[in-house]
């Protein structure tokens, strides 16, 4: 290899940072320096926003930087900047008022067409501009207005052909800002996909509730491996915030697995132990039966010794679960004061499934050692369609195994008694599937916990009652040996003596 391959290459292997958080990781990096690149997505997804945060963050590297606007006119621009607390005065800037008084009407010309000479001048002005800034990175804004200037396509593509000609002597790294043309899913504009380095698609959705969502991809970026697929974002105060999405695969760590005990014997005799580390457990079960408080029973026993534990909930407030489980005797709240207990209250109509896996992820790195998604209801309404919980489920849940992670899920099923319906089977996702139900007994409804499979090891086979007890918390009873039927909510006895529990 020559010297001067060695520098080509190591110029191309020289990353620019976007400054927005989760894209560079999408980017391996940041983009490759010294290239053309296509941002194009939907009216109100945020490519003007993406534009500014990346010359902004050109500033704070002390690098030359440049915006060129065709569509926006400066006071729109000191709007969006003074929304996310951005400064534009170090942002040399180029708006359409200066292009226009260059294209005042003139003498009759009858050799030149009269948008050729339109595009000519614009385009000897941009190059002038751009010959006084030098600048390492550039903002176009937008090639709608270009391509009408043109209006045919060989004029246009000479003059991007022309305009990356130029640029590339300035060692530029330029964004071309453009609607996204092609509403019935292809590519865009032919003409400028060919010429550029990479893409990058926004889009804008609204479901049927809630705010709108947004999600990009990276569809091209010519020798670098990015992480493809759709990734979500949303705009915040201070710019885009991107969630990568979250491939399991990429994180392994080494860990020991190990029964960890819910505090309660009877509890972790029924459990095989308690509930390993590094495995996934599903609780299961009408509205009411104690699927929360038992996943929130492990996460203060494991704060009570010191490590810590996340929580999320869907479907409760924060302070209703510290006053309900403060009556049993769990200091759920004490845990949280300490910094033990991480406790979210989620809004499933606000929050995307991208965002939700990153919080998630923040709380493994910020050493959690156990996390409950409190329930998958809710979290299923989080979702832009049910197709795809499966697929972020597993990732999630493999992530969280591969990290040593104690996972719980709460699901509720439909129905009290007799024949029970979940709203969605994900029994195979779950290392561990835990059974809570209720069943009539004695004139009584009791309620009921039985262990249907557990991968990791052995667990008891029978059939327990179990009690939530003011002040004392759970109390496991014997197994059922005598009853019949319990899982169908109207058991049979067939025993000589009375094996409920009593008041304690």
């Amino acid at each position: 290899m020559t010297s001067a391959t060695k520098f080509e290459t190591s110029r191309f292997n020289e990353r620019c940072p976007s400054g927005i958080e989760g894209l560079d990781d999408i980017l391996a990096g940041g983009l490759p320096r010294d290239c053309f690149y296509l941002v194009q997505g939907d009216p109100g997804s945020g490519k003007t926003t993406l534009a500014l945060q990346f010359l902004v963050e050109g500033v704070r590297r002390g690098e030359s930087v440049f915006y060129i606007t065709l569509s926006e006119t400066r006071d729109e621009l000191l709007k969006v900047a003074e929304s996310h607390g951005w400064a534009l005065d170090s942002i040399p800037l180029l708006e359409l008022s200066s292009i226009e008084s260059l294209l005042q009407p003139e003498a009759q010309n009858t050799v030149f067409h009269a948008a050729e000479l339109e595009l000519t001048k614009v385009a000897t002005m941009l190059l002038e501009e751009a010959g006084k800034q030098q600048p390492l990175r550039v903002v176009f804004d937008s090639l709608s207005e270009f391509r009408l200037m043109a209006e045919t396509s060989l004029r246009y593509r000479r003059q991007l052909l022309n305009l990356k000609q130029q640029f590339a002597k300035y060692k530029s790294t330029v964004l071309l800002l453009d609607d996204k043309m092609d509403k019935t899913g292809g590519s865009g504009d032919p003409h400028v996909l060919s010429l550029t380095h990479g893409v990058i698609e926004m889009e804008q959705f609204s479901p049927d509730y809630g705010s709108s969502r947004r999600r990009l991809r990276v569809t091209k970026l010519r020798g670098v491996k990015f992480r493809e697929g759709y990734h979500d974002y949303v705009i915040d105060t201070g710019g885009l915030r991107v969630f990568p999405r979250l491939i399991a695969a990429e994180h392994h760590i080494k860990f020991e697995h190990m029964a960890f005990s819910s505090g309660v014997k009877e509890m972790d005799d029924l459990f095989g132990g308690g509930l390993d580390r590094g495995t996934t457990t599903l609780l299961i079960g009408p509205a009411g039966t104690g699927k929360s408080t038992l996943a929130l029973q492990f996460a203060a026993q494991m704060a009570a010794g010191g490590e810590k534990a996340m929580t999320f909930a869907f479907d409760e407030t924060i302070d209703i679960m510290c006053h309900r489980t403060a009556e049993l005797g769990l200091p759920i709240r004490e845990h949280m004061e300490n910094g033990m207990l991480i406790a979210r209250q989620v809004d499933p109509a606000e929050l995307s499934p991208g965002e939700f896996a990153v919080s998630v992820r923040k709380g493994v790195e910020a050493v959690c050692k156990l996390v409950i998604i409190d329930s998958l209801n809710g979290y299923l309404n989080a979702m832009p369609g049910e197709k795809y919980l499966y697929n972020q489920l597993h990732e999630l849940t493999a992530y969280l195994n591969q990290q040593g992670v104690i996972t719980i899920l709460v699901m509720a099923q439909h129905g009290m008694l007799a024949a029970l319906e979940s709203p969605i089977d994900l029994s195979y996702l779950c290392d561990m599937v835990v059974n809570l139900r209720y069943f009539e007994a004695g004139g009584e409804v009791r309620q009921s916990v039985a262990v249907i499979k557990k991968r990791s090891g052995y667990h008891e086979r029978s059939i327990r009652e179990f009690k939530m007890e003011k002040g004392t918390g759970f109390r496991i009873g014997n197994p059922l040996k005598e009853f019949h039927g319990v899982l169908s909510g109207i058991p049979t006895f067939g025993g000589v003596g009375d094996q409920m529990m009593k008041p304690a």
